[in-house]
Formats: structure tokens, C-alpha cells, sequence
């Protein structure tokens, strides 16, 4: 009786601290899921994942100015990775840099931010990486440290300057929301990585906001031809929020390894740990000596900025179909470059990097396809350096001007894919400032971009000549201009008759554009001509003009209109309507135009042939889908893109009266829509 009761006390006293201590109050199952978004919040696939290959494998190349070393294999496997790993040899290396033989780990592994994790925390993640991770028996790869770098035992010393290995602690004045986000950007998250200056020893300069270098945390810092721009007091918890889910705000879009950061990390997060982590972010007190930009509202920018210099003229040719003339892109799909605070960052390191190297949006969950911009390093050192001027000093923009000198140094800097050979050479916007008659190339130029705006009474539909002839007519297989006036006069199938350049112009109004011809000699008609006229080169009627027309398709592939049904959905409604109704600006003009519909192209158009169409989408589309020059058009199939024409071209649309009078010699084509 008396042991009974000796036992029941001790359970009494024993059973309670059992379920209080979080290794016995959770399964085991509970521990590893809690770890695995331990393991999003420090974002470890991102650095131990090479790119195409398994999963915390290792073998990145990380990039220092001490050399190159690559991540290790994290997998559970005992022989390769860390599966025999205790964890108290786990908790050494993630908190002191200790692997289990003893050696010092390189800090590119960000183990002073790790140090600074909860036991619990620490417990959850071991428990994920020895049983939630698929083992994979990969071999390390050695690093190229130059040396002295390459001799370890330096980072004994280097921590017991720098490492302060000791765990977060809570700011009791502040709140608990607010000391979550601390803990996740100090700890975890390892922000300062990117966003904190580094000092002489390579040591993040504040490890937190506190002490007397704490004005140096996440101010911004350059890695690997990349600028982490300033943090501190830049946007509001909500837009930071917004940012870290997303990979971008109204301010700014995620770029270059922040991409990456997005997609495997952050968009991963709890809406309850971001809105913390923007709430600390945003608290910080700015620092004068970051050289901060505020966004302060984006202006537009004056018709003679964008049509009289080259940097503007270059801005209209290669940005605007995207980001718009006005520099405020399209919400979710093109980010903002006006009011854009890493666009006119002090240190123009990244707006310069990704001009040259191109860039993708990150996939997550709210945005599965990601959006691209191809590079324009095939643009001279002179011409992207006017383009990025301009980005950086229009709009209310406060950024300083960039040199061709400085795109050189960047290019000697970053690995470019060598530009592939072309015989179609890209005319330049900016080169018609050369001409007597600039006035009049430019005009024509914007009739063909706004169209619709610019002589309404003869458009019929919502469509620019643009919407066919893409940038102007100066992409290859986009219809372009590029030696067409060339062969004119000459003979028309359609027509039954030899027409000159004015009449094909005016079949365009009157078909393409559903609406009325311009008079031959009208200021409008002229203006179209001399423009067209101007890219004409040397180009001969009886030789191949290089890019000419939108390329070829086989007629011999049979059109799945379920499956253009789809691919419509997937690739096409983003930015044509859900309903081929077309894009609209909030003023209610159209960004992208509408593929069916009263206010889309009549059956007279050429588009409005089945293999015509899928040559062009072929060619063209769609948009920002890859890294190609110069609108990161293509991707899909030839199937699909018979699919997708098809299911397109056969949706209603306006008729074409004058329809009977087309062919009369015969030759009508077998997908005509009549």
C-alpha cells in the first residue's frame, strides 16, 4: 500500500513534466513536420540543392571572394551525408560551425544566424533531417579556396572573434508578434546574410539592431554581382509581407538568388510569421549612411523623355511592351519600375546585372508560372547604359546615372551565355534621332504602337499594329518591317491584282484592325511609310529578306481543340482574358489585345487563318515564357500551337464584308475562315 502510494506521487509529480517537455508532449511525426518548416524558415534546399540535382544533396557552387566551396550533402545517408550524425554533433555544427570529424565549416554556411535558434527549434529540425529527408549517397565535392583560405584551421580563429553563439533573446518591452519576426530574420531566416554589410574579416558587420554597429544591419549589401538592397525602413510590415509570399509588391519584384529565396523559402512560411517578420523589419530606425531611397509616387514621364532620347527611344523598343510606358508594369505579371526602390538603389549593382543576365519570377503557390525577362546583353555597353539611365532617373525615380563603363565591368563579372548568331539584325528606335525626318519616323513609330489611340475614327476594333507586328515591326517572325517596303510594288493572291505598299497598309485597317482605310496622302499614312521605309536597308524583291513574315508551320498537323482548349487556359488567358476579351489598363485601354470578340480582328485578317496563327504563336508566343531576345517569347510545341490557333481563330468574331471579292484568280488558302 504505502509503495502504491509512493508510486502514484511520483507519477504525479513525473507525469507532468513529461507532457510539458516538448520532446515527449509531440509524436514523432508532429517533431518532423514542425522541422520540415523549420527547415523552410532557414531555407535549406536552396543552398544544399544543386541546380538538377536531388534534393539537400549538396554540390552548389557558392561563390566568395576567397574562392568557390559547395554545399554539402545534408541527407540522412550515413556514408555521404550527415546520417551519422548525433545530435549533439548536429547542434555543434549548426550552431558553431563543428562538423562531426572536428573541422571548421566555411561561414557560407550562416551558422552565427543558426546559433541564435531555440533548442526546441533545433530538436524539431534534427528530427526532420534524419527522417523526413530521402537519404542520397552523393559524394562531397572539394572546394577552390585560394589559399590561405584553404587552410581551416584560420577559422578557428575567425570564431573566436566573431561567433557570438548564443541564443535569441526576447526584447520584453516589445511584443510577441514582434520578437517572432526578430527571431525568425536573425535566426533562421538568416537576412543579414545577404542584407548586412560584411567587414574585413568577411563577418556580417551586426549580427542584430542592437549594440554600437547595429546601424549596419540589413542596410544592404552586394554578394555575387547581386546588391541585397537596404531593409531598413524602406516598406511597410503589410508590403514586406506581401513581398516574402509573393516575390514582389507595389515597389519592387524579387530577383537573382532572392528569386530562389521566394520560392523554397519564404512563399512556404505561416501568413502569422510573415505579417511578424514584416511588423520587426519594418520597426527598424533608417540609417542615413545606407544612402536609402523612399518611394515617393512615380510621375509620368514627358513625351519628350520617352521619344527624343535615346535612352527613352531604347526604353520604348526593348521595356514597355512589358513594363509599360509608364514604368508601372502590369499587377502580378510585370513589376513596377517606376517608385521601384531596387531599380533606383544607390548601388545600381543588380538593376545592371539583370539587363544582362535576364530574369525569371519566382513560381509559387498564388503565381504558378513564373514570368521572364530575357537577357539584352546582345545590346551595346552605350545602349544599355542609356536604357538603365533612364529607368533610374524617370518617373520621380531617384537613381544616379549608369556608365557604359560600369555595364562593362559588369559583364566581365557574371557568366553570359554566348549570344547565338543572327541574321536578322534588330533595328534601333534609338538610331532614328540620326535621321533628317526624325520627327516624322518617330510619329510613325507610336502610330503603330497606339493605333487605336492615335486614329480612332479608322480602327474599328481595339488592336494597334503593334498587336501583329511586334515592337514596332522590329522582332524576326513577327511580321516585321525589316525590308518589306522593299517589295512593293508587287502582286497580291488575295487581292487577284498588283498592289502597292498604301494598299497593304490599308488591307491591315480594314481587316486586322476591322475599321477604315487612311487617306493615301493623309500626315498619319505618310508617317506609317516613312517608318517602314526607314527599315529597309539594302534589301533587294528578288533575295530573302532574313526574318521576314512569322514563319512556318506544316499544315499536315490536325488541330486538338480540346487540347487548345487547354493550353489556352495555361499559357494564353494570363494575358488574353479567361474569355479572349483581352487586357485593360484601369483607364480602360487594352494592354494586350482581345483574340475574339466584336472588338478583335474579322475573319478577313491574315492572323484569322488557322496555320498563319499558329505560326505566329509559334514564334512569338507566348510572351515572358523564356529567356529568349527580345521578349522571351516561345515554348511551345507545334501541336500546340496548331492546338491553341485553332481554338482561337474559330471563336466568334467580326465579319468581313467585302469577303466575296477575295482569291478572284483562286489560291484561297484551305484554312481561310471563308
Amino acid at each position: 500500500m504505502a509503495f502504491g502510494l509512493r508510486l502514484l506521487g511520483w507519477v504525479g509529480m513525473v507525469l507532468p513534466a513529461i507532457l510539458l517537455n516538448p520532446a515527449y508532449a509531440v509524436t514523432q511525426d508532429e517533431l518532423v513536420k514542425q522541422g520540415a518548416y523549420l527547415a523552410h524558415l532557414g531555407d535549406c534546399v536552396a543552398c544544399h540543392t544543386a541546380k538538377g540535382g536531388k534534393t539537400m544533396a549538396g554540390g552548389l557552387e557558392l561563390k566568395t571572394p576567397f574562392g568557390v566551396v559547395y554545399s554539402t550533402n545534408i541527407t540522412p545517408d550515413v556514408k555521404t551525408g550527415i546520417g551519422g550524425y548525433s545530435f549533439e554533433q548536429f547542434d555543434r555544427a549548426m550552431r558553431k560551425g563543428v562538423a562531426d570529424d572536428g573541422h571548421n565549416l566555411y561561414p557560407a554556411m550562416p551558422y552565427p544566424s543558426f546559433a541564435k535558434t531555440s533548442a526546441d527549434d533545433m530538436r524539431a529540425l534534427y528530427a526532420y533531417m534524419m527522417h523526413g529527408v530521402e537519404p542520397v549517397s552523393q559524394p562531397n565535392k572539394e572546394n577552390k579556396m585560394m589559399w590561405p583560405f584553404s587552410m581551416r584551421f584560420g577559422l578557428k580563429i575567425w570564431n573566436m572573434v566573431f561567433l557570438d553563439d548564443s541564443p535569441f533573446k526576447a526584447d520584453q518591452q516589445k511584443s510577441a508578434q514582434w520578437n517572432r519576426g526578430a527571431y525568425i530574420v536573425q535566426g533562421l531566416g538568416h537576412c543579414g546574410s545577404c542584407h548586412t554589410p560584411r567587414g574585413i574579416g568577411f563577418q556580417e558587420k551586426t549580427m542584430s539592431q542592437d549594440g554600437a554597429d547595429g546601424k549596419y544591419f540589413l542596410t544592404g549589401a552586394t554578394v555575387e554581382a547581386w546588391h541585397a538592397v537596404n531593409l531598413r525602413n524602406q516598406w511597410s510590415a503589410p508590403e514586406l509581407a506581401r513581398f516574402l509570399k509573393t516575390g514582389f509588391n507595389s515597389h519592387a519584384t524579387a530577383y537573382g538568388t532572392m528569386t530562389e529565396v521566394v520560392h523554397f523559402s519564404t512563399q512556404n512560411f505561416s501568413d502569422s510569421d510573415l505579417s511578424a517578420m514584416g511588423e520587426y523589419i519594418s520597426t527598424l530606425p533608417p540609417n542615413s549612411e545606407s544612402g536609402i531611397l523612399k518611394p515617393k509616387g512615380a510621375k509620368l514621364a514627358q513625351d519628350d523623355e520617352l521619344f527624343k532620347t535615346r535612352g527613352g527611344l531604347g526604353y520604348v523598343q526593348f521595356c514597355s511592351t512589358c513594363h509599360q510606358l509608364d514604368g508601372r508594369g502590369m499587377q502580378k505579371l510585370f513589376p513596377p519600375l517606376a517608385d521601384n526602390s531596387s531599380v533606383q538603389s544607390k548601388d545600381p549593382t543588380s538593376v545592371i546585372h539583370v539587363v544582362l543576365s535576364g530574369w525569371m519570377s519566382p513560381e509559387t503557390q498564388s503565381a504558378k508560372r513564373a514570368f521572364g525577362m530575357p537577357s539584352y546583353s546582345s545590346l551595346t555597353d552605350k545602349e544599355l547604359a542609356e536604357i538603365v539611365t533612364f529607368v533610374r532617373t524617370k518617373w520621380g525615380n531617384q537613381g544616379s546615372p549608369v556608365t557604359a563603363d560600369e555595364i562593362k565591368k559588369m559583364r566581365s563579372e557574371i557568366a553570359l551565355k554566348p549570344t547565338e548568331p543572327s541574321k536578322f539584325v534588330v533595328p534601333r528606335f534609338a538610331d532614328m534621332l540620326n535621321s533628317p525626318n526624325a520627327d516624322q519616323l518617330i510619329y510613325g513609330m507610336r502610330l503603330m504602337a497606339q493605333t487605336k489611340l492615335m486614329v480612332p475614327d479608322n480602327v474599328g476594333d481595339v488592336l494597334n499594329c503593334n498587336s501583329c507586328h511586334l515592337v514596332g515591326g522590329t522582332v524576326a517572325h513577327a511580321a516585321p518591317y525589316v525590308g518589306i517596303s522593299a517589295l512593293f510594288p508587287s502582286y497580291a493572291p488575295r487581292a487577284g491584282k498588283v498592289i502597292d505598299f498604301k494598299e497593304r497598309v490599308n488591307g491591315c485597317m480594314r481587316r486586322s484592325m476591322n475599321g477604315k482605310p487612311l487617306a493615301k496622302d493623309s500626315k498619319e499614312m505618310l508617317a506609317m511609310i516613312a517608318y517602314m521605309d526607314n527599315m529597309k536597308g539594302n534589301a533587294k524583291p528578288d533575295q530573302p529578306i532574313p526574318g521576314r513574315g512569322v514563319g512556318k508551320i506544316s499544315h499536315s498537323i490536325i488541330p486538338n481543340l480540346e487540347n487548345g482548349k487547354q493550353v489556352y487556359k495555361d499559357q494564353c488567358a494570363v494575358c488574353h482574358g479567361d474569355n479572349g476579351e483581352g487586357m485593360k489598363r484601369a483607364d480602360g485601354s487594352f494592354v494586350f489585345p482581345p483574340l475574339w470578340g466584336e472588338q478583335s480582328f474579322n475573319i478577313g485578317a491574315g492572323i484569322a487563318k488557322t496555320y498563319t496563327a499558329a505560326a505566329f504563336v509559334k514564334s512569338n508566343m507566348p510572351m515572358a515564357n523564356t529567356l529568349t531576345f527580345q521578349l522571351g517569347q516561345g515554348g511551345l510545341t507545334d501541336q500546340q500551337s496548331v492546338d491553341v490557333a485553332a481554338y482561337f481563330t474559330h471563336m466568334p468574331r467580326p465579319d468581313f464584308p467585302d469577303k466575296v471579292k477575295d482569291w478572284p484568280n483562286g489560291g484561297k488558302p484551305d484554312d481561310s475562315r471563308y
